[in-house]
């Protein structure tokens, strides 16, 4: 199973320019949805929210990895952005957050949800992908760095 599945290069924000949660929450969403005039941004954004509530999805060495269940999607959509100056996101290691995947899926896709899950958390393990993506200036790059990664693991 592989996340460009579901990840399209349009739903790559090469910079954002939220600077709290919930902003960038709200850049994500708009990001993966706005092909879908039957979702809601606030919703998805009230989705992600509640997850939140539960532990930050900032994992450390500047990783998040925002997701949720959302009634009346149909599948599931990622979307990727790149914070530059890195955004307090209440992280495991109380650092800033640069690369964020959204993860937003349909109400019963339980399995396959965490299964991409694992796989976008492998795929930031890697310190040389991590830098690479820092280091990329255009959704171009983003996307083939992604894609190769995704390819190869």
């Amino acid at each position: 199973m592989k996340i460009t599945q579901w990840f399209k290069k349009d739903f790559i924000i090469e910079n954002i320019e939220s600077k709290d949660k919930r902003s960038v929450l709200m850049e994500l969403s708009r990001a993966c949805i706005q092909d879908k005039d039957s979702i809601d941004p606030e919703s998805m954004t009230n989705a992600l929210l509640d997850r939140e509530k539960l532990g930050s999805t900032g994992i450390g060495d500047g990783i998040a990895i925002p997701h949720g269940k959302l009634a009346g999607l149909d599948e599931m959509l990622i979307s990727f952005g790149i914070s530059r100056g890195g955004i307090d996101f209440n992280s495991m290691d109380g650092k800033p957050v640069h690369l964020f995947f959204l993860l937003i899926a349909p109400e019963n896709s339980t399995g396959q949800h965490l299964k991409v899950l694992a796989r976008i958390s492998r795929m930031l393990k890697d310190g040389t992908f991590r830098h690479k993506l820092m280091a990329a200036t255009s959704k171009d790059e983003i996307y083939r760095i992604i894609a190769e990664k995704d390819d190869a693991s």
